[in-house]
């Protein structure tokens, strides 16, 4: 039983998330504090005087592809032409790979953005071929580092930029700040800003310290926002202002989707659209990916779901030809659906099995997979999320391994959802209770959304909406008082009448010029706990 929760002590637990206060843009670290930035700054400004060729190579993810829009839109401005590149999933692997080489033949320097750190057979063909190479990436170094002109990546022991936990995009924005300076011009920051928020936002950056600053900032900047990207969601999304949850839940999905189905191109396109025309085509485009990455995904779930052994402590599944570009949000799914890490892996039909991974709870699983090396052909990521491929015949050992080294990392299976911050009763959600809360957003990663727990509640009322009903709209009760409640994405059936607990966040909802208070309900656990 959790315990009763105050206004007072609920205000100090979400303040005690920041130990450094609030900050804001002022508090930004100089650029020049990364390591290699000046070395990287000085040498872009002699390829501009010296009119060389520049390319620009990204990432597939929202944050890769974020941080090639700025770079394009940043030369675009300043009018200096640049190729940009982001390496299809399905045909060229990730970031700066051999495969991509034959296609940047001819540059004389080239800027990785939000990848590149692994990349040391890439930039030893860089060498060979005459092309200068400036990585920047925000990901961990591997023990053996490429040799290029500059790595610009907060995760090197010698660079003295104070914050670990910052994205691709944030990286390419504080670039941009450099050759500003450098190059003696006047640009405004903040129009940059805005698409660096949507990064951070969707990369899962902790929304503390400058990244909180940033996205406060950058949110404001998209609101206010003249770009035709952002005018066509607004529009298509009915809504006259964003927050953290719509970048988080509606854009990020429909950016990252193009990259997941086809190809991030079409992301870069639509976010450097130039008017609305194009901006809504392009926007039709991301839409129909995401309407079938869903498809996909729900299909691939299914089938994950079914080939579980539940006595696993770190669920291993594999399929024939599982579109490589959903993988991942599958695994999320079923981590999320059997509270455990999870691997889940495509086979391609030629012996090579390819995949992503979860975390759940405490468990790196990065760590994990990582000590299971000799059974990968391929390995990556971080504590939370990897990625992977093996030889089909390497599977069985690899089950084994991954297992033993689950049960030597001592983890604890989280019964309880850490983020729930304290019992409530329905006599206390208010609209101070909301006003307390929203002191303190953007939530998102490393500031969770408060969720609370009610004991002793009755179910009066659970009625299916949505399209395919897979939603439901509730009423429940607790002495004597009534709150309206709402569950996304649930077959769950309920007893009317039954007594439960319930776990949510609380929302206002505002519809026809009136407010109300509604649960956002993640989970009902009939009987009491």
């Amino acid at each position: 039983m959790k315990q009763k929760l105050t206004l007072q002590a609920l205000d100090t637990l979400l303040q005690n998330r920041f130990k450094e206060g609030f900050l804001s843009l002022k508090d930004l670290p100089n650029p020049s504090t990364f390591k290699d930035m000046d070395k990287a700054t000085e040498r872009i400004v002699s390829a501009i005087q010296n009119k060389e060729k520049i390319t620009i190579i990204g990432d597939y993810d929202v944050d890769g592809v974020t941080s090639t829009t700025l770079m394009k839109l940043f030369f675009e401005e300043i009018d200096y032409p640049i190729e940009w590149i982001i390496p299809n999933r399905f045909k060229d692997g990730y970031g700066l790979s051999a495969n991509i080489i034959p296609r940047i033949l001819g540059t004389d320097l080239a800027i990785t953005v939000d990848n590149g750190i692994s990349a040391v057979y890439a930039a030893k063909l860089c060498k060979e071929e005459g092309i200068e190479l400036i990585i920047t990436d925000h990901h961990l170094l591997a023990p053996e580092v490429p040799e290029c002109f500059a790595i610009i990546d907060q995760k090197q022991e010698e660079c003295t930029f104070p914050y670990e936990d910052v994205c691709g995009a944030q990286i390419a924005w504080y670039l941009i700040a450099s050759l500003k300076n450098a190059l003696a011009i006047k640009i405004n920051m903040m129009s940059y800003m805005e698409l660096t928020a949507i990064a951070i936002i969707a990369d899962m950056m902790p929304l503390q310290h400058i990244n909180r600053a940033m996205v406060e900032a950058g949110i404001q900047a998209l609101n206010k926002s003249t770009r035709p990207a952002i005018r066509a969601f607004l529009e298509h999304s009915q809504k006259e202002a964003l927050n953290a949850e719509d970048i988080g839940f509606f854009l990020a999905p429909l950016l990252n989707a193009a990259g997941r189905m086809e190809d991030a191109s079409f992301a870069v396109e639509f976010l450097a659209s130039t008017n609305i025309y194009d901006a809504r085509v392009r926007l039709e485009r991301l839409i129909d990916f995401n309407t079938l990455r869903k498809a996909t995904e729900q299909e691939l779930t299914q089938k994950a779901l079914a080939q579980v052994n539940v006595s696993d402590a770190v669920i291993v599944v594999e399929g024939e030809d599982w579109h490589e570009g959903v993988v991942g949000i599958v695994a999320a799914r079923v981590a999320r659906h059997h509270e455990k890490p999870c691997i889940v892996l495509s086979n391609n039909g030629e012996g090579t099995l390819k995949g992503s991974g979860r975390s759940f709870g405490d468990c790196d699983l990065f760590s994990i997979t990582n000590r299971c090396r000799e059974h990968l052909e391929k390995f990556g990521g971080h504590q939370a999320a990897i990625g992977l491929s093996m030889k089909k015949e390497a599977l069985e050992a690899f089950k084994i391994q991954i297992q033993k080294n689950y049960a030597t990392g001592n983890y604890v299976q989280n019964v309880e959802d850490p983020d729930i911050v304290g019992a409530l009763d329905f006599a206390n959600i208010s609209f101070d209770l909301t006003k307390a809360v929203k002191k303190y957003e953007p939530y998102g990663q490393g500031n969770p959304s408060p969720k609370f727990i009610s004991y002793d509640v009755e179910i009066l009322q659970a009625d299916t909406m949505g399209k395919e009903g897979e939603h439901l709209r509730f009423s429940f009760a607790q002495e004597g008082i009534v709150m309206a409640g709402v569950q996304f994405k649930t077959r769950e059936v309920y007893d009317i009448g039954s007594k439960c607990s319930v776990v949510y966040t609380v929302n206002e909802n505002h519809f026809r010029g009136k407010v109300t208070l509604q649960l956002m309900v993640e989970k009902i656990v009939t009987g009491n706990i």
